[in-house]
């Protein structure tokens, strides 16, 4: 996964999964919540980084889950239709990841 395209979005493949399951666990109501998922994600990150990915993340899902996604960046293409029906299952690597997290 060392290619991720870091190009696109400034984060590897790492620490997007270090900042998806360090949302999973820290509450949303938590008022260091960005300060908390930063220090998971490695301490590479700050808060306001974090919450800007977040932001980011917010707004892809509001494209996916709208059903319409440009399959080719910087051309123009019909819209594809995304099926979002089925949910996708933890790996053994997410569980490993978690661990790594150390939230106890």
């Amino acid at each position: 996964m060392d290619d991720f395209p870091k190009v696109l979005c400034g984060w590897s493949w790492e620490e997007n999964k270090l900042f998806e399951l360090a949302l999973a666990v820290v509450d949303e109501r938590d008022p260091d919540r960005w300060e908390m998922v930063a220090a998971m994600v490695g301490g590479k990150k700050s808060a306001e980084d974090v919450h800007k990915h977040y932001v980011t993340l917010l707004e892809d899902l509001q494209v996916i889950e709208s059903g319409k996604l440009d399959h080719k960046l910087g051309e123009p293409h019909p819209y594809l239709q995304v099926d979002c029906s089925q949910s996708i299952c933890w790996s053994d690597g997410d569980n490993n990841m978690l661990v790594r997290l150390d939230i106890n």
